[in-house]
């Protein structure tokens, strides 16, 4: 649908949505340009206090695979008119600690009455118009960094159906709580040519996103993803979220499968994450100062020259 859109003439506009990348950039001066991005969703754990942080943790890490830095938010709430406030309130006091965590300011926001409670952040932030790392730059003969692990959205699916351990759930809400700002201060440090984010589309799926914005292949080594604790057993209990099925009708057409590889990991590869690591393309000879520098970050495959395929399952 996006397609069919007409592209901004505006030249101020430096990263807009024909690329599929995770926020858009406009610059404001030849030193300041804007990060502008927006994300909310339903409740992924019982309780309030935590979804309102997860919420919040997932909306800026756009900013953060941008390259940039988060200064102000607006709140997005949809929540049953008859609803207990108690719960609305705790929602909005996760939201504001994982906020002031990231030194961003929420300015205000805007609710409606829904049956279905959703709630998330427009954020707003900053980045040098030099700076700006996109998922259209990722180049041949990279290397890929992931920053976190796998799962969330299996584990999630499996919690709903009480096959989850606590352990796993535990690893899970540990992971989605972790802000993408040190990711992003370390990649920094380096020569980075391609970043996003690996949420709701599965690392296949946004994998796929920078390869076809970059006019490369991504080669994926399935053994290498970091996956969280008690993934496979979810995928092996049949957790499979919905979301996880749509991912893979969607973008396996453009996905190489070359050798015998265990179906569950491939699996989870399609896996819709929530606040889910960066996925970052950088020289070859920086990737294992990045691993050293970012505990949990591990390199998982590497950049090769358009094929007939977007994405290479090695």
């Amino acid at each position: 649908m996006l397609s069919g859109l007409p592209r901004s003439e505006n030249p101020n506009v430096l990263v807009g949505f024909d690329t599929a990348d995770d926020a858009g950039v406009y610059r404001l001066t030849d030193e300041l340009a804007l990060v502008q991005t927006v994300d909310f969703f339903t409740p992924i754990v019982d309780d309030p206090f935590t979804f309102g942080a997860i919420a919040a943790a997932n909306s800026l890490s756009d900013v953060y695979a941008m390259g940039g830095i988060p200064i102000s938010a607006l709140s997005i709430v949809a929540f049953p008119g008859n609803g207990e406030m108690e719960i609305l309130g705790d929602i909005l006091k996760g939201g504001l600690s994982k906020m002031r965590e990231a030194g961003c300011a929420v300015l205000g926001g805007h609710s409606v009455s829904d049956p279905e409670i959703k709630f998330g952040y427009a954020v707003t932030g900053t980045v040098h118009p030099a700076r700006i790392k996109a998922n259209a730059g990722a180049r041949p003969g990279d290397a890929v960094v992931f920053t976190k692990a796998l799962g969330t959205g299996v584990i999630g699916t499996a919690l709903k159906r009480g096959q989850a351990s606590p352990a796993s759930v535990d690893a899970a809400i540990a992971s989605m709580l972790t802000l993408n700002r040190a990711a992003c201060e370390a990649m920094l440090r380096f020569e980075v040519h391609g970043c996003t984010d690996v949420t709701g589309f599965g690392m296949i799926g946004h994998a796929r996103e920078m390869a076809l914005a970059s006019g490369v292949t991504i080669e994926i080594e399935v053994g290498n993803v970091p996956l969280l604790p008690g993934a496979l057993d979810a995928v092996a209990a049949g957790a499979i979220p919905g979301g996880l099925k749509n991912n893979r009708e969607f973008a396996s057409p453009d996905v190489a499968v070359h050798g015998q590889l265990d179906p569950a990991l491939v699996e989870l590869l399609y896996d819709p994450q929530t606040s889910g690591g960066l996925l970052i393309t950088l020289p070859e000879r920086d990737a294992a100062a990045l691993e050293n520098l970012l505990p949990g970050s591990r390199r998982i495959g590497k950049v090769l020259a358009r094929d007939n395929k977007a994405i290479r399952l090695h």
